[in-house]
């Protein structure tokens, strides 16, 4: 069995752990604390009955934007635990929080094009729509889809337009379920919302080094 339920910073090891194994774009520690600080609602994780993150999702909002909506930052499952919808309900806990605590007016994200188990994830059942496609995104080269969905909204004719095979009845088949960021472009949004906005406290290397000690003596102490 395994139980979908918000990250606390105890989690943010083994959910960088997580990251590694699955995907390719990679972050450093004071990115998930960024996050999880920042918003602590849009982060969730899957655990296993041992006790293990097997998969999670990384959510922020962008704040600063109008109208304002949420973002993807990552999502990743274990190989071991795909096809079992985790994926799913791991999108839609954090969807739900962005509607119903930020009333977001939309969710976007980015995916690679070759990855053509998590577009069907994202357009067949999460109701997701290609709006456009940024060449070279990934740090590798790969272009990107950038995709959104709507929450209680339903987007202009022109931009149904470019929704690609959606239906009416959700399948949950979220496979090798992935999305990421390029490293380059994470540092420079990380830089420029902390600078924006008042509300946020930059973190310095003292408040990561304390949370990171914090975590590893959580985990100690569960074990």
């Amino acid at each position: 069995m395994v139980n979908i339920r918000k990250a606390e910073v105890s989690d943010l090891l083994e959910m960088q752990n997580c990251n590694l194994f699955c995907l390719p774009e990679n972050y450093q520690m004071k990115y998930y604390l960024y996050h999880i600080l920042s918003w602590p609602q849009l982060l969730y994780v899957a655990e296993d009955y041992n006790g293990k993150i097997v998969g999670y999702v990384l959510a922020k909002m962008e704040d600063n934007s109008k109208p304002l909506h949420g973002h993807i930052t990552s999502l990743a499952v274990l190989r071991s635990h795909r096809k079992l919808g985790l994926a799913t309900k791991l999108m839609r806990s954090a969807q739900k929080e962005m509607e119903t605590v930020f009333k977001a007016e939309y969710i976007s994200l980015h995916v690679r094009k070759s990855n053509t188990a998590a577009y069907h994830l994202y357009t067949k059942t999460l109701g997701y729509e290609q709006h456009d496609i940024e060449s070279k995104y990934y740090a590798d080269g790969e272009d990107a889809y950038y995709m959104k969905c709507y929450l209680n909204k339903k987007p202009s004719k022109d931009k149904a337009k470019n929704a690609e095979g959606k239906s009416d009845e959700e399948k949950d088949k979220d496979a090798a379920a992935t999305s990421g960021t390029k490293k380059e472009e994470t540092a420079k949004a990380e830089e420029k919302q902390e600078k924006s906005s008042g509300k946020k406290a930059a973190l310095t290397k003292e408040d990561i080094a304390a949370a990171i000690k914090k975590a590893e003596l959580q985990k100690k102490a569960k074990k």
